[in-house]
């Protein structure tokens, strides 16, 4: 996407006369090719920080948001029209590491697959938790949320191939504060045309689906993945985006230290490695949903919580690299991010409701 928002932003401004900005964006980005966007193999998201941040400086803030929104938006757009040229697919698995945007992504493409005329339905793998005290535990003890065998997959196998095949289902639910499955009282059924989204981590993990027919489903990978650059050529680590969105997002919505979340993402890392990452190869399509100014954004979040990890705390030394890492962002508005954005998730005041 990073070479896709170059040759827009080039083109902007001698594309502009006669036309408003979001014209002219719109115009330009309906010209790139899905090849830019999306592959068979994760795109990076790679930038300069010194560049970006003079571009802020300049006052171009708010054409790089449009820029990169509109490119994700039309991405996403193109997956859906990837979908609807396959007619036997009845259901669309989407997989990726934690804080990737799983949620937001299965909701735009929603809205690009409803543009095709099929009613869509959502679920979320996060329901067919089993009970906390059956969940495996990690090499620590604590409990691995990230395996494979945190989810009822006999139940969920059932579910799905009753769903594919017309039949309606009463939906669980996970309970988080009980740790308890429980049924939602939900009714489900896919009549004739319509498409099942799923996401969560494990969607292209073949155990999962077991002997659902292959042609039936379409697999997509999200990741926010992101190469930073420094102007003295040092990188910072790929997955400090996806840390940051989790901390502020955590924060918020589900109130988490910031010290918590930082104390739980090695194990968070260390099953993305074993029950993701691996199966990634498995997909039709791969994303990145990383956006190249989000840390501009999400600093102004962040910052706080991790100035709340106490000098004591083990994870006082990561909260103080990350701090660092953030400060190398001049500010961006939030006011300039567009409330279906996905970077909302973590962010807040979404158009979406989670």
């Amino acid at each position: 996407m990073n070479g896709a928002f170059l040759k827009v932003s080039q083109q902007l401004h001698s594309a502009l006369e006669g036309k408003t900005l979001d014209e002219t964006i719109d115009y330009l980005v309906r010209r790139v090719k899905g090849k830019y966007l999306f592959s068979k193999r994760i795109k990076t998201v790679c930038l300069s920080i010194g560049m970006m941040n003079s571009a802020i400086d300049r006052g171009e803030a708010e054409e790089m948001v449009k820029i990169s929104e509109a490119l994700q938006v039309r991405g996403i757009e193109l997956i859906g029209d990837a979908i609807a040229a396959r007619p036997k697919v009845k259901t669309v698995l989407i997989a990726g590491p934690s804080s990737s945007g799983k949620t937001t992504f299965s909701k735009k493409l929603s809205m690009a697959l409803e543009a095709h005329g099929h009613s869509v339905q959502c679920l979320s793998f996060d329901d067919y938790y089993v009970d906390r005290e059956l969940t495996p535990r990690d090499e620590t003890g604590e409990y691995d949320y990230e395996s494979l065998y945190a989810i009822n997959i006999n139940l969920f196998q059932q579910h799905l191939r009753q769903l594919m095949d017309g039949e309606e289902v009463v939906l669980p639910r996970y309970d988080f504060p009980t740790g308890k499955s429980v049924s939602s009282g939900r009714r489900m059924r896919l009549k004739t045309g319509d498409i099942l989204i799923m996401e969560g981590i494990h969607g292209l993990n073949p155990l999962l689906t077991g002997d659902i027919p292959p042609e039936s489903l379409f697999r997509i990978y999200i990741s926010g993945l992101t190469v930073a650059k420094n102007d003295d050529g040092s990188y910072y680590p790929t997955t400090d985006n996806r840390l940051i969105r989790r901390m502020v997002r955590d924060a918020q919505f589900r109130n988490t230290s910031a010290s918590s979340t930082l104390a739980r993402w090695l194990s968070v890392r260390r099953g993305e490695e074993k029950w993701v990452i691996p199966f990634q190869q498995n997909a039709d399509v791969n994303f990145s949903t990383a956006f190249q100014y989000e840390l501009a954004l999400l600093k102004q979040k962040a910052l706080p919580l991790l100035e709340e990890v106490p000098d004591d705390d083990p994870n006082y030394e990561e909260a103080q690299r990350l701090k660092w890492v953030c400060q190398h962002f001049h500010d961006i508005p939030v006011s300039l991010l567009p409330p279906h954005s996905l970077l909302r998730e973590f962010l807040g005041g979404s158009a979406f409701e989670y």
